[in-house]
């Protein structure tokens, strides 16, 4: 059997961050299904993972995690020989590195996903849409790919001169934003428009898209 585990669910976009990065590794894996819809994740086999009953979950040996951007930081730690070499050994390097993962978390991510519920997920669910929490965080993104935008502009990736974490972070709700009007605040900024670009087409990216179209 695999020594790690990830129990998730290929729709969540915490389980796609983590599979991205399991992907990028290179770590042979086992992927447990938790069933959203049949209310799996409130069950107490999952809550011994997780108390707050939310995907994914990691188990590496006897080691159990949470949070999709702790187990994250674990793997490419834990794992770093192996794959994509997804943070930096040096420690400035890193720190500026950390920096841009915790813009995604604070700054980029309240917005994006916001979005993403409205416009992606409350369609599929024959919800209607808030036009005003569209309005307002649409312009909150805005504002975060501006940054983005002069950052780019002098470094590749949002970390440094290689894809790191921060960048891969992005990914899922980059997935679901593409499909709807939000994509217009990507293409009209050309660093972000390229760098969106090229990480989206990363091979591990593209195994977790695979992975999702089963479902």
């Amino acid at each position: 059997m695999a020594a790690i585990k990830v129990h998730g669910n290929p729709l969540s976009t915490a389980s796609m961050r983590v599979l991205a990065t399991v992907y990028e590794k290179e770590i042979d894996h086992e992927f447990v299904f938790v069933d959203m819809r049949a209310g799996e994740h409130k069950k107490e086999h999952f809550l011994s993972f997780n108390p707050f009953g939310q995907v994914p979950a990691l188990e590496d040996g006897d080691l159990k995690l949470f949070e999709s951007r702790a187990i994250n930081k674990y793997i490419a730690c834990e794992y770093a020989v192996k794959g994509t070499q997804l943070i930096y050994q040096d420690s400035k390097k890193m720190a500026i590195t950390s920096v841009w993962m915790e813009v995604e978390a604070q700054q980029y991510d309240p917005a994006a996903s916001k979005l993403g519920w409205e416009l992606a997920i409350k369609p599929l669910l024959g919800m209607s849409t808030d036009t005003a929490v569209v309005e307002e965080n649409e312009a909150k993104l805005a504002k975060v790919l501006d940054v983005y935008e002069s950052r780019l502009a002098q470094s590749k990736y949002l970390g440094g001169d290689c894809f790191t974490l921060a960048d891969l972070h992005h990914l899922p709700t980059l997935h679901y934003l593409f499909g709807t009007q939000v994509k217009k605040h990507f293409d009209s900024r050309p660093h972000v428009s390229a760098w969106v670009a090229d990480i989206t087409a990363r091979p591990a990216w593209l195994k977790v898209l695979a992975l999702l179209s089963q479902q």
